[in-house]
């Protein structure tokens, strides 16, 4: 694909209230977004489960990224309540690419996230058949985490060898950082605390756009 360069809203919440809250903000501005699926394992947080999401009935094109023991449990639900894109930890699983076939049978789209220190020598096996790679600029399972630079290393380096794959990154997006985030050829920024936590989430996501557009590549 072209190095065009997308902000997408990531939605994390434990809340229903607050979920439906957030979903009714983010409708007011874009048509995409991605929800941050927790099960209180893999990561130490939990979330709103897909029912909740499902119910929402939200008309934005949405993906769910699964911080998920055993995410082959939760890929029907997903395709049901409406998901189009399932990106999974490399880490959760001893069977990343029976996932990746599972997504893309259902007719979903396949993503695989990557935590800081997980080396991506180890998921070059499975590149031909990912639609994307997600890497996480924090560790994972806390809204607001502290971010992690050298991950940004890793991008540069990553889409040298791959110029052509969807790369995403996800945690601790914020004003400060965003520009040189958006310099190292990534096509999607993932951005929570950023616009949600702000007292004007469109204005905030639209800032972070226009500075994610104009410095990249």
């Amino acid at each position: 694909m072209s190095n065009s360069i997308h902000t997408v809203p990531a939605i994390l919440t434990d809340d229903p209230i607050a979920l439906g809250k957030m979903v009714f903000q983010t409708e007011s501005f874009t048509d995409h977004a991605q929800f941050d699926i927790m099960d209180g394992r893999f990561v130490p947080s939990r979330s709103v489960s897909c029912e909740q999401i499902a119910a929402l009935r939200t008309k934005l094109i949405w993906e769910a990224h699964l911080m998920v023991l055993h995410p082959e449990d939760y890929l029907e639900e997903f395709k049901q309540a409406g998901a189009q894109k399932i990106v999974f930890h490399y880490e959760a699983t001893s069977s990343p690419d029976q996932i990746i076939r599972q997504v893309k049978s259902l007719g979903m789209q396949a993503g695989l996230a990557v935590n800081p220190k997980t080396s991506v020598d180890v998921i070059k096996p499975l590149l031909s058949e990912l639609d994307s790679v997600l890497f996480l600029s924090v560790n994972p399972g806390f809204y607001g985490a502290e971010f992690i630079p050298e991950v940004l290393n890793k991008i540069v380096a990553f889409r040298k060898a791959h110029p052509r794959l969807e790369i995403g990154i996800d945690g601790g997006i914020k004003e400060d950082n965003i520009v040189k985030i958006a310099e190292t050829g990534v096509n999607v920024i993932y951005i929570g605390s950023a616009i949600f936590r702000q007292p004007q989430p469109a204005e905030n996501y639209r800032r972070l756009t226009r500075l994610a557009e104009a410095y990249a590549p």
